[in-house]
This record gives C-alpha cells, sequence and structure tokens, in this order.
C-alpha cells in the first residue's frame, strides 16, 4: 500500500510523528503490493482501458420525498397532497414540482421512476450502493459496494482509480459510507475524496486527510515521492519495482486526479452555472456541496468508472425544520445542480457513456404528519436516471392516488444496478468474481434484468 505522509500532529502520532488520518492512501491493504498497481495491471491485462462508460450515483441521505418532488398528487385530499403543485415539462404529460423549473426544461434528458418498491426501511444507504438489504445473507466478506463490481471487472485507468467516493461521513454513520469491496476486497473499495472530520469536511474538500491545496503543492508532492523512491533504493527494492507500482505513483505525481479535483482549473461560466456551495455543518447530514455535482462530472472525465456522493440531508420529520420550509430551500438549489450537470454532460458529448442516478433510501408517508411534514414511507421510493445512452423522457411506474405503493411496474433497486451495470458495458450474463472460496458470483440475483423501457 502507498502511503503519503500529511502534516505532522504530536497530539495523535505515531512513533514517526505522523498521524495515521493524515496518511494519503491508494487504495487499500492488498496482498503482494500497491493494490492500485495491480489494479493497473489487471486492466492491462484485460484491455479494458479504452472504455469511458461511468456512473455518477447520486445519494440523498435520510430519505427525500416521492410526493413533494417527483410523484405529485394534485388531486389528492389536502393531508397528502401537501404544500406544492405540479408543473408541466417539456414531455407531454410528466409533471414534476414547480420548484424544478430548470429540470422541467430538460425532462426530455431524463426519467423518473415512480414505483421503486423494495426499500428496506432503515436509515442506511446500503441498498443504494450495493443493491441489497443490510440482511441480506451474503458470501463471507459481505456484498460488495456497486462500484468495487465495476473496479473489478473493467480495472482502473492510468493516473485515476475507478471507484471513487464523495461521501461525506455523517453523524449518522450509515448516511456516509459508500460502502466497501466485500467480498472482492478493500482494493476495489471506494478511494474517499473527503475528509472524515465533521469540522473540516464543511469546509473543503481533502483526499484521505491531505488537502487539496497540499495535494497540488507539486513540489511537496514530489519531495515526499523522492523520499519514497529513496527509502525503496535502500532497502534493495527498486528494480523490483514493476510498471503498474511506478503507475500508481504516477497517479499522484502526474496529478491526473488531483488536476480534475481542482475545479479552478473549469471554466468559471461553467462552474457559475452549478451554483454555490453551502458547507454549513449539517448534524446526520452531508454538507450542501452541490459543486461536488461539478467535481463528479470532472473525475469520470478524468477516467474514473464510479463516483458516488451524498448531498444535503432530507429527514424532515418536523422537529429540525418543518418539510415545506426546508423544501423550499432545498429544491432549487438540487435543481440547478442537477439540471446544470445534466446539461454539461450533453455539452460534452458525454451523454451517451455517462449515467446519473439519484435515489435516497426510501420515500416519505402520503399523509402529512401533525408537524406538516412526512414521517419514513419503504412502500413507495422513486429513482432519478439520466444520460448513460438510456431511453429518456418518460416516466416509469405509478402509485396509488395517495402514493402510498406501486400500482403499476414496481422496480427493485437491483434491477437499477443491472441497467447500470449494462451501461458501462458489463455483460451479466458473463460477468462473474469469485469469493475466498472459488465460488463465482454473478452482479445481480438470478432473475433480475436491466430495466426494458430505459434499454431495449
Amino acid at each position: 500500500m502507498l502511503e503519503l505522509f500529511g502534516r505532522r500532529d504530536r497530539k495523535q502520532s505515531h512513533c514517526d510523528g505522523f498521524s495515521r488520518r493524515d496518511f494519503l492512501k491508494v487504495g487499500g491493504m492488498a496482498a503482494g503490493g500497491l493494490s492500485l498497481a495491480q489494479l493497473l495491471g489487471m486492466e492491462a491485462k484485460a484491455g479494458t482501458g479504452s472504455s469511458h462508460k461511468a456512473i455518477i450515483n447520486i445519494y440523498l441521505p435520510g430519505g427525500p420525498s416521492h410526493l413533494d418532488m417527483f410523484d405529485l398528487k394534485p388531486d389528492a385530499p389536502s393531508e397528502i397532497r401537501g404544500d406544492f403543485r405540479p408543473i408541466g415539462t417539456n414531455v407531454p404529460g410528466i409533471q414534476i414540482c414547480e420548484l424544478f423549473p430548470r429540470l422541467a426544461k430538460m425532462a426530455d434528458k431524463f426519467a423518473i421512476i415512480r414505483s421503486l418498491a423494495d426499500s428496506d426501511g432503515a436509515h442506511d444507504c446500503y441498498q443504494c450502493m450495493t443493491g441489497h438489504k443490510r440482511r441480506d445473507i451474503g458470501p463471507a466478506g459481505g456484498w460488495p459496494a456497486f462500484g468495487s463490481w465495476v473496479s473489478k471487472v473493467q480495472g482502473s485507468k492510468p493516473g485515476i482509480p475507478a471507484n471513487l467516493s464523495l461521501m461525506y461521513p455523517t453523524g449518522n454513520r450509515t448516511w456516509g459510507e459508500a460502502g466497501t469491496g466485500g467480498f472482492i476486497g478493500n482494493s476495489h473499495a471506494p478511494m474517499g475524496l473527503v475528509d472524515k472530520d465533521p469540522k473540516v469536511r464543511a469546509k473543503s474538500m481533502t483526499l484521505n486527510g491531505m488537502s487539496l491545496d497540499r495535494l497540488m503543492d507539486r513540489e511537496a508532492l514530489r519531495s515526499s515521492i523522492d523520499r519514497l523512491h529513496s527509502e525503496i533504493d535502500r532497502q534493495g527494492q527498486m528494480e523490483g519495482l514493476d510498471t503498474y507500482n511506478q503507475q500508481a505513483l504516477e497517479i499522484l505525481s502526474d496529478g491526473n486526479l488531483a488536476t480534475a479535483l481542482d475545479i479552478s482549473r473549469e471554466d468559471p461560466k461553467v462552474t457559475a452555472r452549478y451554483g454555490l456551495n453551502d458547507p454549513a455543518y449539517q448534524r446526520d447530514g452531508a454538507p450542501k456541496m452541490i459543486r461536488n455535482f461539478l467535481v463528479a462530472r470532472r473525475l469520470v472525465e478524468a477516467g474514473a468508472r464510479v463516483v458516488s456522493l451524498n448531498y444535503s440531508r432530507w429527514d424532515w420529520h418536523g422537529g429540525d425544520g418543518l418539510n415545506f420550509p426546508r423544501s423550499r430551500e432545498e429544491f432549487p438549489l438540487l435543481d440547478q445542480g442537477l439540471s446544470a450537470l445534466i446539461t454539461d454532460l450533453h455539452d460534452r458529448g458525454m451523454q451517451d457513456d455517462v449515467s446519473i442516478v439519484m435515489w435516497g433510501e426510501f420515500g416519505r408517508t402520503p399523509k402529512i404528519n401533525k408537524m406538516n411534514s412526512r414521517d419514513h414511507w419503504p412502500k413507495a421510493n422513486f429513482v432519478f436516471l439520466a444520460g448513460g445512452g438510456m431511453n429518456t423522457g418518460q416516466v416509469i411506474g405509478e402509485t396509488d392516488r395517495g402514493g402510498h405503493e406501486p400500482i403499476e411496474r414496481p422496480i427493485k433497486f437491483q434491477e437499477v444496478f443491472a441497467t447500470l451495470y449494462q451501461n458501462v458495458g458489463i455483460d451479466l450474463a458473463s460477468a462473474t468474481v469469485e469469493d475466498s472460496s472459488g465460488r463465482p458470483h454473478f452482479l445481480v440475483d438470478p432473475g433480475i434484468k436491466p430495466i426494458r423501457e430505459l434499454v431495449g
């Protein structure tokens, strides 16, 4: 495992004076060398380096309300329909919340599933990262995050790891996990790109404890790498450092990853289109780092295959801010950032190569509670999808008059992932990964197919 040192920390340091949380780590622990180097070697062997297909997974922690965003019920009784009215879009017959005017003008570029039907019901991003419920029995080591499957099957591109995370840790632990490599192993787990300290995470983006400013300080970075080379040389290992280890070092010394993270290099007009971050610390939630949508686009453009991010906090029962006032604050910012991302991909001709999925762990109760808000509701949920060459400009599925549960075309989380895997070019009928016992596993359960309306 490659480690570069961050700042010295006298209070929480090892015997060498450096804090473990300030190490910059590439990949995870892997037997026999650098995990990233192994990925690069696997990519070369598999010949998958030419693919530019990618997925951006936007997780809204806490359970966004399907009824107030993309499945409004204007004809339902007042205790169900809420404060917002639906507006028409540029696709006849499709309506969404009035607070999404930018998205309404581009409904031909996305699809909405209104009938996600197998939400677990717990505050947990596990399903949005793996497709499985937490209680599902899996192989030893557990189920991998979907990005870990993609990393293992397709490998990493030179200069940037395949599986990246912009997921901020939260007060509610399970809202901030991008998942693990599961039985596949830590070498394919998401590489975290944001700080784990809640006091720091809301101020700046960091790479596992190393601030972006330090990462962009090429002189200091190259000095660290030179020290690593010297150490290897002293130990007589330099001749054994193979091509893929060298490429792993180049991720840092050549700066593809650092460049992608540095949005100051972006056209200011494009950056402004995304809106401004509101990084105020939120208990149990992620900061409103809307420009991470732009960072995600830059990362996939640089060669990442999967980028997962969490955005804001959507658990509104009434006690910490009423549902509808909070929605009036949140929806317009999400409308701006998400529409900017979709526009950006189309402007760059990436709309067929990059899939966007946005969702939360469950929907919200049809009946408004006594605090003028909504509670947890796993029986109905939504999925927002764009790009990936999918058939967009449509709504899939339908809930009943009150939004209680699907009455048409119920969809499972794994069906969404099957669609995403197909979008990046994985053959679900043949792609398998072996667990520690040598047993092969397909990426989705038997009988699960991509959503025909999207890819047929």
